[in-house]
């Protein structure tokens, strides 16, 4: 018997890369699988490969971005299956630019699918594992630490990351898991990022992401939720979290005199170095010149 026998699982996004990645590990762990992806050609083919191996698995051409259509996606598990007892909440989509060039009708499509697509989904996979538990898996990014080039991409996997925690304290109560899952995998995303391409090592493969998502769907991980773990293939570890960073300053009421103060006698050397580059912000690069520019950091883009 294999960790995911008698699951059924929503994969959105499964038709390449990762997502397809995802669903074709779930299937080899004994899960059915609702493969999503708008582009059903793709959707087909990986759906295909799945019964290839002797796989159960179902087409969802419905898209993430849209209330109603997310919430077909998980009606087509239950019809199918049944039943749903995990969702990877995948599907995403990205570009590149500087904030001076951004199109808002573009930022507003990118946050349409990679934020409310997550709640949407989610939503409507929550509902239905009322009652009888389940896990979620959501898919976010090195990037929402700060990124340059990405930052409505990253700021829309920081919004998955504060969702991830905050949906593990609303629904632990009710026995449904939700972690999200940072990977680093050669992908059409990455391979269509320069910048994301140098930071992503040449052999980790989507293929080598698709444990880690597998176990968190299943009874192995049960004692783990609101965490955010990254893979790269080589590497996996856990993502620390946002954190009130010593030292805490009190006094009775500030003023903007006092707060100046608070900056230049004690913040100044407690600055935090910003974006995976760690970049070192201006008056700490003045308060320490012996500090490199930018150190970079061990969580690369992905």
């Amino acid at each position: 018997m294999t960790s995911l026998d008698g699951r059924a699982v929503v994969v959105t996004g499964a038709g390449r890369g990762l997502g397809r990645a995802f669903a074709m590990h779930v299937a080899e762990m004994g899960a059915a699988v609702v493969v999503n992806d708008i582009d059903g050609e793709l959707a087909r083919g990986t759906a295909a490969a799945i019964e290839a191996d002797g796989g159960c698995a179902v087409v969802s051409e419905h898209s993430v971005a849209e209330p109603e259509q997310a919430q077909a996606i998980v009606d087509l598990c239950v019809h199918e299956f049944g039943q749903v007892d995990g969702l990877v909440n995948n599907a995403a989509v990205n570009y590149e630019t500087l904030p001076l060039d951004e199109d808002p009708r573009l930022a507003g499509e990118l946050i349409q699918v990679n934020v409310l697509g997550v709640i949407y989904t989610g939503l409507a996979a929550v509902r239905a594992m009322a009652g009888r538990g389940g896990s979620i898996v959501n898919i976010s990014s090195g990037a929402s630490l700060g990124q340059r080039t990405l930052a409505t991409y990253a700021a829309s996997k920081g919004a998955v990351a504060s969702l991830t925690y905050s949906w593990a304290l609303d629904l632990e109560a009710v026995g449904i898991r939700v972690n999200a899952v940072c990977p680093v995998a050669q992908t059409r995303m990455v391979l269509g990022s320069e910048r994301a391409l140098r930071n992503c090592p040449p052999d980790s493969t989507p293929d080598k992401i698709a444990p880690l998502v597998s176990f968190l769907l299943g009874d192995r991980s049960l004692g783990v939720t609101g965490q955010m773990i990254r893979c790269n293939g080589p590497q996996l570890h856990i993502v620390g979290q946002p954190y009130l960073k010593a030292p805490i300053l009190e006094r009775e009421s500030w003023d903007s005199e006092s707060v100046e103060r608070a900056f230049s006698e004690v913040f100044h050397a407690h600055l935090e170095p910003y974006g995976l580059e760690k970049r070192l912000p201006p008056l700490l690069r003045k308060w320490l010149p012996w500090r490199p520019r930018a150190v970079r950091s061990p969580l690369e883009a992905g």
